[in-house]
């Protein structure tokens, strides 16, 4: 068997500004928060029906997500924190909508700045 030779790796530089900037931290932390926000797939499918309204949606129009209605009302803190959705309270019911411009942060990771 012969001796495993290890090259000395050649020191580049690139002068001309060919490396791309990538995010910021503050980017990577805002597109981080929605990016854990969707990750789970209960909260995913909440939150495009609840994107997908006409307007706004009822919570007793999300209980047939395959959870129980505690781990709904979990799931909906969870969208609330990360800016994806807001609500009101109506007598007992509580109404929720998609917040305009949430996914925003996304556009982040398609330009790279």
């Amino acid at each position: 068997m012969s001796p495993t030779r290890t090259l000395p790796l050649a020191a580049t530089t690139c002068d001309d500004g060919c490396a791309a900037p990538g995010l910021s931290e503050a980017q990577a932390e805002t597109v981080a928060v929605v990016l854990k926000a969707l990750a789970d797939p209960v909260r995913l499918r909440i939150w495009s029906r609840i994107a997908g309204a006409d307007g706004q949606t009822c919570v007793c129009d999300l209980q047939d997500v395959g959870v129980s209605q505690p781990t709904v009302s979990h799931h909906l803190r969870k969208l609330r924190e990360a800016g994806l959705i807001d609500c009101e309270r109506r007598g007992t019911w509580v109404y929720y909508w998609a917040i305009p411009g949430a996914l925003a942060p996304l556009d982040a990771l398609r330009s790279g700045t």
